[in-house]
């Protein structure tokens, strides 16, 4: 979900979000953080207040996310938008594959996101835009599994990036809310299947 960069960097929205190389050093970093598992390496403050357009439909709080985290290089974003999309405690996961083919994965904050995605996209030019969606529900939660695209202008031809964002998400009776985006990039030994848009 994610920033492209921020993709490999971390974040592949998808809302990779997470490519650029920097993104992709966040995205697919493997170091593991000294914290417990599932706790984050900074404080847990409550979200913002959303727009209520935000969160209104699974749709809408998906296409908020990929609105937040695309624009052109030097374009500050809306970083508390997107914390009004997620649950405290939510967690982004990219899950990134070695030189040694070990696949690993980096639990992050949403805070932890943000702080190594900004200085990603006032150098570089994001924009990630879904291509394809397959959906499960089951009462109050649903688990999307998102085809991203990344590129670096939007008028970009090819993306330089794509892969899935694995998005689950809670309705809690009045709003939708992000509890994770675990993603993966797409590379020459996995091809994204065509039942998810490849």
């Amino acid at each position: 979900m994610g920033l492209a960069s921020l993709r490999t960097l971390l974040l592949p929205c998808a809302v990779t979000l997470l490519s650029v190389p920097q993104l992709a050093a966040a995205r697919g970093m493997t170091a593991t953080s000294s914290t417990a598992p599932g706790a984050s390496t900074v404080s847990t403050p409550a979200s913002p207040a959303a727009r209520p357009a935000d969160v209104a439909s699974m749709d809408a709080i998906m296409n908020a996310v990929y609105d937040v985290i695309s624009g052109p290089a030097g374009q500050p974003r809306d970083w508390d938008r997107l914390r009004s999309l997620f649950v405290p405690g939510a967690r982004l996961i990219p899950a990134h594959t070695g030189k040694d083919d070990v696949t690993m994965t980096r639990v992050l904050s949403v805070e932890d996101y943000i702080r190594l995605g900004e200085p990603i996209v006032r150098k570089e030019g994001f924009f990630e835009r879904e291509v394809h969606r397959t959906v499960d529900r089951f009462g109050n939660i649903a688990q999307v599994f998102d085809t991203y695209e990344s590129r670096h202008a939007a008028t970009d031809a090819k993306p330089f990036q794509r892969g899935i964002n694995s998005f689950q998400l809670l309705f809690d009776g009045h709003r939708w809310w992000i509890v994770t985006i675990y993603w993966q990039a797409e590379r020459p030994d996995l091809p994204i299947p065509k039942q998810y848009g490849g």
